[in-house]
């Protein structure tokens, strides 16, 4: 048992290599990385952001940091499918645990986040978001262009969240019209994937709805948003509501006729010619889950944003 590890969020003695401890035992934080908030040498941090007071139905997504750090457990030990690799024998990853919210001044909630992320951002380490509704993308567009400049954003959802914005709103269906207004992303250069709702204004944001999503294959759909974004700078946010309720029941707005976890997966998996500066995993809300479901694909997908930059550091420059 000399090799075996256990609590290794705590007890680990380096940033680097893979935790050993049993699938079914042990302290959970995300893919068992150590829980600090040092961000000295660091590659990529995981923040959960735990808020959904900006639902428009059904409320929960509060508890998805924790439920998606509880299935990444399973992805402990061996190398990670399909990268192949232990993602972080050369990357050094810290869960840097939540984000401290006032639940009862929602007012100050976004500020809070922008701050955060902009903490970590200053060391220069990536930053992948567990959500949390998608309103707490905002803030998190915002840190992610202060540093970059204006993104791409690459954007997979059942909703466009397009809807009008005041500007003062706290809502998660909204966060992309504040974004283009203030210009924080550009419109031209983004793209929507699995949208099967309609909304008022598109802004000009490309989009493969959801029933191209059904006939296109993954390697098509890949081949849309890569040359669609070019060498873009890009931010990546995923809605678990982009997959169909049969593969995330879930989350507080289903939306039925959606893809299967198996084929936004491999579209993920093919964006590593990206140049993706920040990610966002949101609104998975266990409440409404079956036998984790949801949080174990909501995990896969966290996974995935950092296998395809765990590739991007290990490339030859």
């Amino acid at each position: 048992m000399a090799s075996k590890s256990i609590d290794n969020a705590f007890t680990a003695k380096a940033l680097r290599g893979a935790a050993t401890d049993p699938t079914y035992a042990g302290v959970l934080s995300f893919m068992r990385r150590k829980y600090s908030k040092v961000l000295d040498d660091v590659d990529a941090v995981v923040l959960g952001i735990p808020f959904d007071a900006a639902v428009s139905n059904r409320p929960g997504a509060r508890f998805g940091p924790q439920a998606i750090r509880r299935a990444s457990a399973i992805f402990d030990n061996d190398p990670q499918y399909p990268f192949a690799r232990d993602l972080f024998e050369q990357m050094a990853v810290i869960d840097y645990g939540d984000v401290l919210l006032d639940y009862g001044n929602h007012q100050e909630t976004p500020a809070r986040i922008e701050a955060q992320a902009a903490e970590i951002l200053a060391s220069g380490a990536y930053l992948l978001g567990l959500g949390g509704d998608h309103f707490v993308t905002w803030p998190l567009l915002k840190a992610h262009a202060a540093k970059h400049g204006p993104l791409a954003l690459v954007h997979f959802d059942a909703h466009q969240d397009t809807w009008d914005d005041d500007g003062q709103r706290i809502d998660h269906g909204s966060f992309v019209c504040r974004a283009v207004r203030e210009g924080v992303i550009d419109p031209a250069a983004s793209i929507q994937i699995g949208i099967r709702t309609e909304a008022p204004e598109n802004f000009g944001i490309r989009i493969i709805p959801g029933y191209e999503v059904e006939d296109l294959s993954a390697q098509a759909i890949a081949d849309q948003i890569i040359a669609h974004i070019g060498d873009r700078a890009c931010y990546l946010t995923f809605d678990i509501d982009c997959l169909d309720p049969a593969f995330a029941p879930g989350t507080g707005t289903p939306v039925a006729g959606g893809p299967s976890s198996a084929k936004m997966l491999s579209v993920l998996r093919k964006l590593g010619p990206l140049d993706i500066r920040g990610s966002d995993i949101v609104e998975v809300a266990p409440a409404y889950d079956h036998a984790d479901i949801t949080a174990i694909a909501g995990a896969t997908v966290a996974m995935y944003m950092l296998g395809l930059r765990a590739e991007r550091l290990a490339a030859p420059r």
